[in-house]
């Protein structure tokens, strides 16, 4: 890597059914939206990105939203090191599925006040006539009732694409990731990896970290098979098909 240095995160997405969890990474990775609604079980996306001499690995875990697998959604949130929070404008109960999130978050991280957090409202679209969750009972939740939080509040729109790079733009910002001044986040490389469990994937902030070697149990991290990359690899291609801009996922 030369004087490249490296930073890994993972970035775990949790809420409610139907609220667009989803739809927010497809949107963010592959600028495409579907109307139709798929239940997702657990979906990863490794993706990498430079800015300026410093390369930013991210994971992505998209979780399921029905909440029918605890087990898999501890397991997500042990391993994460961000969490997204999403719920809809239009719900008020997918809110309080948020703040059992959140709960489960401050259970089972001990340094959950150092952790990026984004508590963001979708389906901005909808407007002010369809709205339930005001965006300042959710910011007076967050910073009554929760102080001294690295978090942020933000709305958005996956279908119209109304504030999505903006959220991961913070997530940069709340990570602290030294960054040149000026610089924009281009993508590098680009997988997907759909599971029906979690995948085992090394998480740290710190430089130059080995993502093969898995610090909790002492063991190399075995690759994924090449028949599984090139099942992901086809997934993928369909939805790049439906992006005219996926080769350039720049956030300037």
């Amino acid at each position: 890597m030369g004087d490249d240095t490296e930073y890994r995160i993972r970035l775990v997405i949790l809420g409610g059914g139907r609220v667009g969890k989803s739809s927010i990474v497809k949107r963010f990775l592959f600028n495409a939206f579907c109307e139709k609604y798929r239940p997702t079980v657990e979906d990863l996306f490794c993706r990498e990105f430079d800015i300026g001499s410093t390369v930013l690995k991210v994971d992505i875990m998209d979780t399921a939203g029905d909440l029918q697998f605890p087990a898999m959604r501890r397991l997500s949130i042990a391993n994460g090191l961000a969490f997204l929070l999403v719920y809809s404008i239009d719900c008020p109960t997918s809110f309080n599925v948020v703040k059992q999130c959140f709960e489960e978050i401050r259970e089972q991280k001990k340094d959950f006040q150092e952790l990026p957090i984004i508590v963001c409202g979708n389906k901005s679209d909808l407007g002010e006539e369809k709205r339930v969750v005001k965006k300042e009972d959710v910011a007076e939740w967050v910073f009554c009732d929760l102080p001294r939080l690295r978090v942020k509040v933000m709305e958005c729109s996956a279908k119209e694409n109304i504030n999505i790079k903006e959220i991961f733009k913070a997530f940069l910002q709340l990570s602290k990731i030294p960054l040149p001044e000026g610089a924009s986040l281009r993508r590098r490389s680009s997988a997907h990896v759909p599971t029906g469990k979690s995948t085992r994937v090394a998480t740290s902030l710190s430089p130059h970290h080995d993502a093969g070697f898995d610090e909790s149990s002492g063991s190399r991290i075995k690759p994924r098979s090449r028949s599984l990359i090139r099942r992901s690899s086809k997934k993928v291609s369909k939805l790049k098909e439906q992006a005219q801009d996926v080769d350039d996922c720049v956030v300037s």
